[in-house]
Parts: C-alpha cells; structure tokens; sequence
C-alpha cells in the first residue's frame, strides 16, 4: 500500500465511501481528534505505568479507532430511511460505557474525596494524561456539533464524556501512585 496518493494535495480528502470533502470538514475534525487522542493515549502507555492501566489503555484506543471509522463514514440517507447503515462498523455498545465506569470506580476507591479542582501536572505521566483528557473533551465537543449537524451514533457522545473522567482520575491516582502532590487550584481573593 502506497502512503502518498497525492489526492489530497487540494484540500480535500475522502470519507469511507468515497465522498470527497474539504480538510477542515467538521466530520475530518472530528476523527481528527479522535486520532490525535488515540496517539496521547499512546504516550500514557508508553510511560512507566501499572500493566491493569495498559490493558485498558489499548481497550480504549482500539475503540477510538471504532469511533474514528463510525465519523468517517458519512450517512446514507436512502440506507438510512430503511434502518441500515452503508457499511457494516460495529457500534460503541453501552457495555463499553459501563468498562469505564467501573474503571473509574475501582481508581476512586483508593483515592481521596475530592475537595477542591486541582491543577494539572505535578509529574510527567500525570501530564501526559491530562493532556489526553483535553484532547478528549474539544473530541467531544466537535462531536457534540457534529450530531447537531448530522446524526450520530449518541454513544460515541456518552463514552466520550465518560472517557474524559476516566482519565481524570486516571491522573489523579498516577498522582498517588507516583507519590506526586496534588496541588488544588486557589482562586485569587482579590475583587
């Protein structure tokens, strides 16, 4: 397979299906974030982490690649009158929502209550990580206005919200974990 096909050498590029579309196209920005978080998920894992977070690290990133397929298949509109979709993508199931709920029940577990909003960083992974859940967030945001636009499937939309605390928390236990201070946010007591 060539990497360069030199078709998009205008601006424009294809979706699944063949429907050219211009490169700022709300739908490439869309799968576009997709990607660039699926590659910080990639950087979390690469760092010096438990093999339980890897494991569902990957989990994730394969179904970021389901969704990023899911954003780059345009709808049909005469397969969609008739209820099927143009090509066979599996869907992101409620049980894939439910993976990382409890996820995040288990991390939270062993963290403390949360008293306050506290500022990223305090270690390289943490970072990593909270950079990862603002990728997440402008990717649910494009989708959020994508749907506006031109339906989609609404589970992307819930297991992106739901991605975006998990890797909150993520964060907040690699804190614990790498015995890094969690430093709260203070606001400025001047008016």
């Amino acid at each position: 397979m060539k990497i360069y096909t030199k078709t998009g050498d205008k601006g424009e590029t294809s979706l699944f299906g063949g429907t050219r579309v211009k490169k700022y196209n709300l739908r490439i920005e869309a799968y576009g974030t997709i990607d660039e978080l699926n590659s910080n998920l990639g950087l979390v894992r690469s760092q010096e982490i438990d093999q339980k977070y890897i494991e569902a690290i990957i989990k994730i990133q394969n179904q970021l690649f389901t969704i990023g397929s899911m954003l780059a298949t345009p709808p049909d509109k005469e397969k969609l009158k008739s209820g099927k979709d143009r090509l066979q993508i599996s869907k992101i199931a409620m049980h894939e929502v439910t993976f990382l709920e409890n996820e995040i029940d288990q991390m939270n577990k062993a963290l403390e209550p949360m008293t306050h909003f506290v500022l990223p960083g305090g270690n390289t992974t943490v970072s990593f990580c909270h950079i990862a859940r603002c990728v997440c967030r402008r990717a649910e945001r494009f989708c959020v206005e994508l749907h506006d636009n031109e339906p989609i499937d609404t589970n992307i939309l819930t297991y992106l919200n739901r991605l975006s605390d998990y890797l909150f928390v993520l964060a907040r236990k690699l804190t614990l974990d790498n015995q890094a201070v969690e430093i709260p946010w203070i606001p400025s007591k001047k008016g």
